[in-house]
């Protein structure tokens, strides 16, 4: 597993890369002080697997920075790792289609639960998003979710749940009894109920939508 971690605090790099490394030994780390480092080491390396990068450094735009790296490293699951818990910022990066935002006052345990979450194909969101989102909801009569003319079954909004609070497929598909690969039906069909292109702007759009 190749992963970059982009943050100008060095203090912060050295001690997620250990995180990462009793996540997985065999890790290789890369580490950049700012985003034109970051864009470098993203061209040299191509492959990478993992991009862990901060919202707040001076060289440039974190969002010019993360479409750059995108188009470097199209593989790569990218999470935010910040100490702004601002909720715009947080919807914000899940609409570029970041698979994690993990604030950085963050217990040790949870970061490094968020990070095999992650690795394991899951999302992470902050408990505070989750919250906000969950009280909007609107069931209809038949027991789906709806809002704004938009309907969902009773399988997609029970998918559409877990992958709000972050569960990867495997995890979904225990939690409702059925196969992984029934689970991807499921989250294709989410998708296209909401016009969205991943499982993070899903949860994001769901939210706006008052869905969840």
């Amino acid at each position: 597993m190749k992963v970059l971690i982009a943050d100008d605090h060095a203090l912060f790099r050295d001690g997620l890369s250990v995180h990462l490394e009793q996540i997985d030994p065999k890790a290789v780390i890369f580490q950049a002080g700012n985003f034109s480092q970051a864009l470098k080491i993203a061209g040299d390396e191509k492959k990478l697997d993992l991009v862990i990068m901060d919202l707040d450094m001076p060289d440039m735009n974190w969002e010019e920075a993360m479409k750059d790296i995108k188009e470097k490293s199209s593989d790569a699951r990218f999470v935010i790792m910040s100490a702004s818990e601002d909720n715009r910022n947080i919807r914000k990066s899940l609409e570029y289609g970041v698979c994690g935002y993990i604030p950085k006052r963050s217990e040790t345990k949870v970061i490094t639960g968020a990070l095999k979450l992650i690795l394991d194909g899951g999302t992470y969101l902050p408990p505070s998003v989750i919250e906000s989102g969950s009280s909007t909801g609107a069931m209809s009569k038949n027991g789906s979710s709806s809002a704004n003319g938009k309907k969902l079954t009773n399988r997609q909004s029970q998918v559409l749940e877990l992958v709000a609070q972050g569960l990867s497929n495997k995890q979904i598909a225990y939690e409702m009894g059925v196969s992984e690969a029934t689970v991807k039906l499921h989250i294709n069909a989410l998708l296209r109920a909401v016009g969205a292109t991943n499982r993070t702007q899903a949860v994001i759009i769901a939210q706006k939508m008052g869905l969840i």
